[in-house]
């Protein structure tokens, strides 16, 4: 009898069960439901920051300070005030809801003291992004918006190189795999693939997400490949490598400088309209504050927010994209179609894994579960690859 890639496919994503289906879905409307509610909390912010006049009070203060240390103060009080004005909103967004889905397990106080780190990091980095703004906005002219994408990508540059060394190990503790059957067999993958092979760490991501998930971060000689203890203890040794090959996809394919490409294009647009449209929202929000004054951060950031959303279609499509050429990596260099499905059908917990074609263009990140499986399932029925996958939880290290 044929080998039938729909059949199996369909026998892949059933065996999660009725109910576990339906909690997926009613997962994942839920978190784009919140996207498009989510505007309204930058709106919130820039209202309230508007209105009770803090950063015009606090410009006023600034007034002998020079241009860069004003912007760099300024954004920083932003960030900070936005975060406390937002944090119920946080809380239940991030924490509550997902641990009433058991996509959790993290305790408030834990959850609270790394939203506390994480704010110190942004506030100061993106506080530093917005002197940059600010001086282009003085210094460079009309045409000011234009060069605003060179300072993305310096900026993006800087954080991917620093995140693995400096900023990931904030919040989370990273280890070479462990000696064993799964670390013998990620070191080949990765010699043949060309990946330095001391690059492949397994980290507690547990800590924060019941996710099965992994992934690659940092550039050059900062660049790792990062495995959720959560995906190493709760998958076979085929799932493992299955997982990590499609991650070596990411690495070896250079799609982090896709990503750095499409966002510093993105700015250029997003700073060119802000250009043009600033004027209108500020009156909208009842600011005086000019384009150039940092005062008017809040609305800068609204606006941001607002083509954020819009654009998201178009982000989401490249990032199916990087996703569809990684999962084709794996299964050219690991040709474990079976392994890789079972990997993939874990993810389907969080990540509904039958959407309407709608929702999967305007949210998804990833192509759906449904459709990665389905390839997988075409390539294993080209190549007749008779692999034997262990689907049991586990594995030996």
């Amino acid at each position: 009898m044929s080998f039938d890639p729909q059949a199996a496919t369909a026998a892949y994503i059933d065996a999660l069960g009725a109910d576990a289906l339906a909690k997926a879905a009613a997962y994942t409307a839920g978190n784009h439901w919140l996207l498009l509610w989510g505007l309204l909390v930058p709106a919130a912010c820039t209202w309230v920051s508007v209105g009770w006049g803090v950063l015009d009070r606090l410009a006023a203060r600034l007034g002998r300070r020079s241009p860069n240390q004003r912007a760099f103060l300024i954004s920083v009080v932003y960030f900070v005030l936005a975060t406390l004005i937002t944090l119920p909103w946080e809380i239940y967004a991030n924490w509550w809801r997902e641990r009433s889905y058991g996509r959790t397990s993290q305790p408030f106080l834990d959850w609270i003291a790394q939203q506390g780190i994480a704010l110190v990091v942004f506030a100061l980095l993106v506080g530093l992004f917005f002197v940059g703004v600010y001086a282009l906005l003085r210094k460079a002219g009309s045409r000011w918006w234009l060069w605003s994408g060179g300072l993305t990508a310096v900026a993006l540059a800087f954080f991917l190189l620093a995140a693995p060394a400096v900023i990931e190990p904030l919040f989370n503790d990273y280890q070479p795999v462990p000696p064993g059957q799964v670390r013998d067999a990620l070191v080949v993958m990765a010699e043949e693939s060309g990946v330095p092979s001391d690059r492949i760490f397994v980290y507690d991501g547990s800590r924060q997400s019941n996710n099965f998930t992994a992934n690659v971060s940092g550039v050059a000689g900062s660049a790792r490949i990062a495995i959720s203890d959560v995906a190493f203890k709760g998958a076979s040794l085929d799932e493992v490598r299955a997982v990590t090959g499609h991650e070596i996809g990411h690495y070896v394919l250079h799609h982090v400088w896709r990503s750095v490409i499409v966002l510093s294009l993105l700015a250029i647009l997003f700073f060119f309209l802000a250009d043009r449209l600033y004027p209108r929202f500020a009156r909208l929000f009842g600011s005086r504050a000019q384009l150039a004054d940092p005062a008017g951060l809040p609305v800068v950031v609204f606006m941001i927010s607002v083509m954020s959303l819009l654009v998201q279609p178009v982000v989401n499509t490249l990032s199916r994209m990087d996703e569809s050429e990684a999962d084709r990596y794996s299964l050219e260099t690991v040709n474990l179609p079976d392994a890789l499905a079972t990997a993939l059908v874990k993810t389907a917990e969080y990540r509904n894994p039958r959407p309407g074609a709608a929702q999967e263009f305007f949210f998804y990140t990833h192509p759906s579960v449904e459709r990665r499986v389905r390839a997988a399932m075409e390539w294993k029925a080209a190549h007749a690859t008779g692999e034997a996958v262990t689907l049991e939880a586990g594995h030996g290290s």
